[in-house]
């Protein structure tokens, strides 16, 4: 019988393991070092907030493995032998596979800060991680330092502050999440945030971690010279695979594991999907490692698929996104930038409470659709996805706007408007123009 390994129980991971079973009888064991069940990461914020206990996190009950055949495995891979297709972890196993899937995941960056290793010092992705805050939180956290302006960073200062504790966000831009957002969100997001207390530093870089004599955190100093109390301090200036037990090998890495639109490696017979997977050539250009929920439970499926006798390549469609900053809701569909690219054009509307807001981008020639963002406010993804297919122009989209409600009944409606401001600049838009028209055949008579 065919033995398909799977390094990772993440949702890339899993979600090959559970399609496999369903297409076959190959026998399918699931390693990980992290914990023996499959569980939602999102939802470790909500786990330290009291919303839910870790056990709720957990999409499937301990006798599902069982049932289907899948067996678990709590263990560390040391080193892979892909000439022999053997697998050596830290209890002395030697494991035999006929197929492997590498889906390890991500880690928090660490760029050589002084005193990134001390207590008190960590990023947010894994139990141990929750483990560890929660430890740090009973014996005391006087002031949190945040490293990074991104989405684990805000889920990291919402932790906090759900207990009284302090926080101050070091962000390395202008503005919040400026290398994703454009400004009119990263500012709108900058003030919520603020709002609820969280102290921004912007433009602000982290240059070393004070230890104190038990060597816990103390204080961070920054780039400028500013030191600011922190006994601790979050890392979530991003995350990059997690493939360093793999590095020295045969396996083709760059940034990531190099694979094809199949998901296969260099090596025969090996894989890799998620957070760790870095397309040779991209779809659609998209980015070359996609490190999202829902591109990994793509990637596990198309790949599961493939396994089992099919000639799949990954097709994700249109990007799309969603998070929370702390009560205001985002939702992206399609491509927003950081900054307008050239022969693109931008409609932002924003409600007068500061707190909502749309952000369209299309073509300035054509007026195709290109994407858009909305914060406070529920879209449907079905309906942008659509028009994104069918390349529907900016003007159809805003006019079938109210198709795009994800729940007119309980939810408010802004589609009037956003038509309205979009019709009155589109309309001054036009005067500008003529008025300029004008001056040039003024000019030229003269």
């Amino acid at each position: 019988m065919e033995h398909i390994v799977i390094i990772g129980n993440g949702i890339s991971g899993v979600t090959a393991a559970r399609h496999i079973r369903k297409l076959s009888d190959k026998k399918i064991t699931i390693i990980s070092s992290e914990t023996e069940y499959f569980y939602s990461r999102t939802a470790l914020m909500y786990v330290y907030m009291g919303h839910m206990k870790f056990e709720h996190t957990q999409p499937y009950e301990p006798h599902f493995w069982k049932k289907n055949r899948i067996e678990l495995k709590l263990a560390y891979v040391n080193k892979v032998d892909f000439s022999e297709q053997k697998l050596f972890t830290d209890k002395a196993e030697v494991i035999a596979y006929d197929k492997l899937i590498l889906a390890v995941g991500s880690t928090p960056n660490k760029f050589g800060w002084k005193g990134q290793d001390l207590i008190g010092v960590q990023g947010l992705y894994s139990r141990q991680d929750l483990e560890n805050i929660e430890k740090l939180s009973i014996e005391g956290i006087g002031h949190g330092v945040i490293v990074g302006g991104g989405l684990i960073g805000v889920e990291l200062a919402e932790m906090l502050h759900s207990r009284h504790i302090p926080v101050t966000f070091l962000v390395r831009e202008n503005r919040f999440w400026g290398n994703v957002l454009p400004r009119q969100e990263g500012e709108l997001i900058s003030r919520h945030i603020r709002e609820h207390g969280v102290d921004f530093q912007f433009e602000e870089e982290l240059e070393e971690i004070v230890a104190d004599a038990n060597g816990r955190a103390s204080k961070v100093i920054t780039k400028s010279g500013k030191e600011i109390e922190a006994n601790f301090v979050g890392l979530t200036a991003g995350v990059r695979p997690n493939i360093d037990f793999l590095k020295g090998s045969e396996l083709k890495i760059e940034r990531g594991i190099v694979i094809d639109r199949k998901f296969a490696t260099n090596q025969s017979n090996v894989y890799a999907i998620g957070d760790c997977a870095q397309f040779e050539n991209p779809v659609n250009g998209r980015r070359p490692i996609e490190q999202v929920w829902y591109t990994g439970r793509i990637m596990g499926e198309t790949l599961a698929r493939n396994i089992c006798g099919a000639e799949l390549e990954y097709s994700p469609g249109f990007w799309f996104n969603s998070a929370k900053f702390f009560d205001i809701e985002y939702q992206t569909y399609g491509i927003v930038l950081s900054e307008l690219q050239d022969g693109q054009s931008e409609f932002y509307w924003e409600h007068p409470d500061g707190k909502i807001c749309m952000h369209f981008v299309f073509n300035s020639e054509s007026k195709m659709f290109v994407g858009v963002n909305a914060f406070g406010i529920r879209l449907r993804h079905d309906v942008f996805d659509r028009w994104l297919n069918e390349g529907r122009d900016i003007n159809y989209v805003l006019a079938h706007l109210k198709d795009a409600n994800f729940d007119p009944e309980f939810y408010k409606a802004y589609e009037n408007s956003v038509v309205s401001q979009y019709n009155s600049e589109m309309s001054e838009n036009v005067r500008l123009q003529s008025r300029s028209w004008n001056r040039i055949l003024t000019a030229l008579k003269t």
